[in-house]
């Protein structure tokens, strides 16, 4: 039997002077910007999840009262636009910033200050997005934006440009962040850290990084296409003026398909992460993991017309979407089998992290049996725009995606904070939440199969379909309680939950190696690396490392951490000037919106100023030395 380490506690040096509302807005610490991420990301999910409540509560009975038509449609777009961009990239954007420095043992990202950056564009673009509910515009044409609804003709109103505008700044937070990471992964790894040693989390943020910045640049172009067509009276999607509104369906999901790996590789890293370390053995296949990811990644751009076999895009086209669809099955399937073999076998402690960790594999198989189903066009011609496809997307995002992520915030919550999560309050997440997304998602197959379709907003009795609303909208009730029991959980546990210490886990990577929460500068010597299970090497020659907890008498205070001035370590100064570039980089998109209304002389104005004052703080930023010399 391991005999039970103990590990000291800390305190961080200047702590209260560093918790002020000051140095969060002037932060570049990546673990720093990982918890506004985080913050942001949860307060979203919160507001998405409203807005899927009262579309459930619409939908309960026949010939629901609740909201109106034109309601209903801003509901379930706003709600799929937050949950995508708003809640599902971010929380992974927080995974990204608070371990990608510490899995490759560097001292924070390459380039800090564009990192702040990146959030604040985020957090700007996600409030003008939700500004729109209270101007009474909120966009209303679907996540996905089809054209020619999406055209002036058809949407006179603000609804679709603060739509257009929003995912245009929200872009722009994605590609920086993009090239930051994969600049950090490549320059910046630990001496002996090669890319076959890195954790498969980093491997999966790694892939999706490129995704990003392969992708978005296309939906860019696809957006500033019905930008020109809205304000200027160009005609990309015009059909009478030789345009063609479904070049917006092939720009938009050849976006909109690697957009689904954005998603879900990074909770597929992280489960790869949970399931060794509470399996007690190292990750089955782990080269087959890297290449599955790299497969999926370079797949994933072959199959966005299985989106489209509606069109009529005739046999040959068909054909080779579906042949790629059932293709990309086989890199994902993979996966599956080396983590139901990574756990074969092993010593398998069930904590809340394992529960979420398991509850992926097990329904992202659903979703993913249900994906294969739509690769053949006549069946999809059949399911296509019923909630048999609903429930497929929702059981990959979030019986997927979001499975995933609450893993990694049980598994990484002692990282951030220092301390641990309520196990017993866990657990009543979990369950809640487990039962609440089948008890909502699977009967949508059959009310799907029974012939609704997507997105109306009222039907008729008699049609076969009241009992599985019914049922859905019972399991919404049962994933709001979960969710506020986990808020609770991550709120009560920051102060009174037990002090976690370097590695409560007996975790194989890197960022257990540090104190928890870890300092400024991460490392106070730079590791090298030799194995892809450091620690696992270190602790004992068998895997089976012994769980640490933080150890401090009564009588002894905690240990004080040294700064990174007491270590010699050069470290990027805080700054303002991100935060400033991006309020007026988003204040010059949203200047925008006044050509709508035809006031073009006051856009013209305001986007004048907005961009001489951009232009200004980016000079600021750009001539500041990033770090102070010692």
């Amino acid at each position: 039997m391991a005999t039970t380490a103990t590990a000291p506690a800390y305190t961080h040096a200047g702590s209260e002077a560093e918790s002020g509302l000051w140095s969060w807005l002037t932060t570049v610490d990546h673990k720093r910007i990982a918890a506004l991420y985080l913050g942001t990301s949860l307060f979203w999910f919160l507001v998405g999840g409203l807005e899927a409540s009262i579309i459930r509560l619409q939908l309960m009975f026949p010939n629901g009262r609740v909201v109106s038509a034109e309601m209903f449609n801003e509901l379930f777009t706003m709600h799929g636009t937050t949950m995508i961009f708003l809640v599902v990239m971010p929380l992974s954007a927080a995974f990204f910033n608070l371990l990608i420095p510490l899995q490759i043992g560097a001292r924070d990202v390459a380039f800090p200050r564009l990192n702040a950056f990146s959030y604040w564009v985020y957090l700007f673009g996600s409030i003008f997005l939700n500004v729109s509910w209270f101007v009474g515009s909120a966009p209303d044409g679907g996540w996905f934006g089809y054209t020619p609804l999406t055209t002036l003709a058809y949407s006179k109103n603000l609804n679709i440009d603060f739509w257009m505008l929003g995912l245009q700044i929200l872009g722009v937070s994605s590609l920086a962040a993009g090239f930051n990471f994969i600049t950090t992964i490549v320059n910046m790894r630990a001496p002996g850290m090669y890319f076959m040693r890195m954790p498969i989390f980093t491997w999966m943020a790694f892939i999706t990084q490129f995704l990003i910045v392969l992708a978005f640049p296309v939906i860019t172009i696809a957006l500033v296409f019905l930008q020109f067509d809205r304000f200027f009276g160009t005609n990309f999607y015009e059909i009478a003026q030789g345009g063609d509104p479904l070049l917006w369906q092939h720009l938009f999901w050849i976006f909109g398909h690697p957009e689904v790996y954005i998603l879900i590789l990074p909770a597929f890293g992280l489960v790869s992460e949970v399931l060794p370390t509470f399996s007690r053995k190292p990750l089955f296949g782990y080269p087959v993991m890297v290449y599955s990811g790299m497969l999926i990644a370079f797949l994933g751009f072959g199959v966005w017309a299985h989106h489209m076999f509606a069109v009529g895009m005739g046999p040959i086209a068909d054909t080779v979407f579906g042949v790629t669809t059932m293709l990309i099955a086989i890199p994902t399937g993979v996966k599956i089998f080396n983590w139901i073999f990574t756990m074969w076998g092993g010593v398998l402690r069930f904590t809340t992290a394992m529960k979420f960790a398991i509850t992926l594999v097990a329904l992202f198989t659903i979703g993913g049996i249900s994906g294969v189903m739509h690769a053949s066009p006549p069946a999809d011609l059949q399911q296509t725009d019923t909630y048999f496809v609903v429930a497929h997307f929702h059981y990959v995002l979030v019986a997927g995606s979001m499975m995933g992520l609450f893993a990694g915030v049980y598994y990484y919550y002692p990282k951030f904070t220092g301390r641990l999560l309520d196990e017993r309050l866990g657990s009543w997440h979990f369950w809640l939440f487990f039962i609440g997304v089948n008890l909502t998602f699977f009967p949508m197959h059959f009310s799907g199969l029974y012939g609704m379709p997507r997105r109306i907003y009222r039907y008729d009795a008699g049609q076969g379909w009241e009992t599985f609303n019914l049922l859905s909208s019972i399991g919404v009730g049962f994933q709001i309680l979960g969710v506020v029991i986990g808020f609770w959980n991550f709120w009560r546990s920051r102060k009174s939950g037990e002090v976690a210490g370097n590695d409560p886990w007996g975790a194989p990577t890197l960022e257990w190696s540090i104190p928890s929460p870890p300092p400024d500068y991460n490392f106070a010597h730079v590791p090298r690396v030799t194995s892809r299970y450091p620690l696992w090497d270190v602790k004992t020659p068998h895997p089976e490392p012994p769980p640490q907890r933080a150890s401090v008498s009564p009588r002894e205070s905690p240990r004080r951490l040294p700064t990174a001035k007491d270590l010699g370590i050069p470290m990027p100064n805080p700054s303002i000037k991100p935060l400033f570039v991006a309020l007026f980089m988003t204040l010059m998109f949203a200047s925008l919106i006044a050509i709508h209304k035809d006031r073009v002389q006051l856009a013209v104005v305001l986007v004048i100023v907005f961009a001489t004052a951009l232009t200004a703080s980016l000079y600021g930023w750009l001539l500041t030395p990033l770090e102070d010399e010692h």
